[in-house]
Parts: structure tokens; sequence; C-alpha cells
């Protein structure tokens, strides 16, 4: 029964250290509960086993968000969203072990947070229309895509592959933690906190309906999402 029994390789304990070790890297800020990614460790050791059994039984519940607004390259002001280091951890246990069973079936013209493929991939894929004889470019952009995802729309396109209800469920409770700025928080009722683990993979899921309909029409195109701020994960 396909991808019925994910949990079970989430919660693997390589799994979790791997994803502890990757969170490491990413370095970045505390979440709300003002836990720092080197005091996870003493944490996870006293409380690890009940974080388990929660996520087992589909009972967990995940930290607000924290908001923070960082300047653009082009001017002005973007709002990132930092997870608690617990929550990024968890996050980025998921990622390991969906991000394998969703990209291949990602369309071959999206270049963006996948593994193995790069903004100059996409460009070699740019040029390589030009060399076909293609003389009309259309440059997209799609304004505020993480603050207005769809989580209905997102929860049904991932439930057409991984049908494991405890996965499901964490990953609609992610989608629904709020996000606290200046003290007070706000619900969520859509969007995906740009600055999360599990945020790009998501993303590529939910606009891969995009690249599908493109193709059928028969355009040539290539997607690379361009803002660098889900790798920039906790920064201030």
């Amino acid at each position: 029964m396909r991808n019925e029994e994910l949990m079970a390789k989430v919660v693997d304990s390589e799994n979790v250290r791997r994803a502890y070790e990757q969170v490491k890297r990413n370095g970045g800020a505390a979440g709300v509960d003002g836990m720092s990614v080197e005091a996870y460790a003493a944490h996870a050791a006293r409380h690890g086993a009940g974080i388990e059994a929660k996520l087992r039984a589909g009972h967990y519940q995940p930290g607000a968000v924290r908001a923070v607004s960082i300047p653009k390259a082009q001017g002005g002001e973007q709002r990132l969203g930092i997870p608690n280091v617990q929550d990024r951890v968890i996050q980025q246990a998921l990622l390991q072990v969906l991000g394998p069973i969703l990209d291949v079936e990602f369309s071959p013209h999206s270049y963006g947070y996948r593994p193995g493929r790069s903004a100059h991939d996409a460009i070699r894929a740019a040029r390589a229309y030009v060399e076909e004889g293609k003389t009309w470019v259309i440059d997209l952009d799609i304004s505020a895509f993480f603050d207005e995802v769809n989580h209905d729309r997102l929860m049904a396109r991932l439930g057409r592959t991984v049908r494991d209800p405890q996965v499901l469920r964490l990953i609609g409770a992610y989608r629904r933690a709020p996000v606290r700025s200046a003290g007070r928080e706000e619900k969520r009722s859509q969007g995906t906190p740009q600055g999360s683990p599990l945020s790009p993979l998501l993303a590529n899921l939910y606009l891969d309906a995009l690249d599908q309909e493109l193709a059928q029409r028969g355009v040539s195109f290539c997607r690379y999402a361009d803002d660098g701020a889900p790798r920039a994960q906790g920064r201030p």
C-alpha cells in the first residue's frame, strides 16, 4: 500500500539525527520559545520519546511561527516565518522522507528548490529555447505566492501521493500554525510560511499543476524560484 506508513520513517532515530544535523548546519535564530539550535539537543534527549509518541499518535501540535521582516534586494521588505527549532527538526525529518517521493513526479521544467538543480540549469534551458528559434519571452512572477497558498488545494494534491493519515494531519497542523508578530498571534487559513524547511517542497507541489498545464498547452518554459528567502531560514 503506497506511502501509507511514512510516519515510522519520519521518526526513525537516524532520520531524526540527520534532520537535526541539517538544522544545525542551516543555523538561524530561535523561534517564539527562545530555544537555540544548540540547546535543542539537551531538550530532545529529555523529551524525544514523548515527542515521538505524539507524532506517531497524530496528537502533536506545532508551536507558533515567529514573523520577521528582511529587506528585499529589489526594495521593500519580505516577511519570513521562523518555526521553533523543534518544529524545524520535525519538518526537516518530514522533508527527508517526502522529498524523494514527491520530487520524482515534478515537471522537468521546474528548477527552484530541487536537489541537483540550480539557476544555471534554468538559464541553460532558456538558452536552448532561444537556440531553437524561439523569439518571444514572457517573464512572469507570482506576487505574494507563499502568503496565499490555498490550504485545501495543497492538502488535496499532497493526499494524492501521501496516504499516511498521521503525516497528512501533521502537515495540515503546520499549515495552520499561527504567526506571532509583536506579541500578537495571527491565525492562518492560507499560506505556507516562507522560511520553514517544508515550504519549498510544498510550494513546488502546489505549482506543479501550473507546470503540467503549461506543458499540456505546448508552452516552452522553465520555472525557477528567484527568491532565496527560504534558504535564509531563521535569520532575523
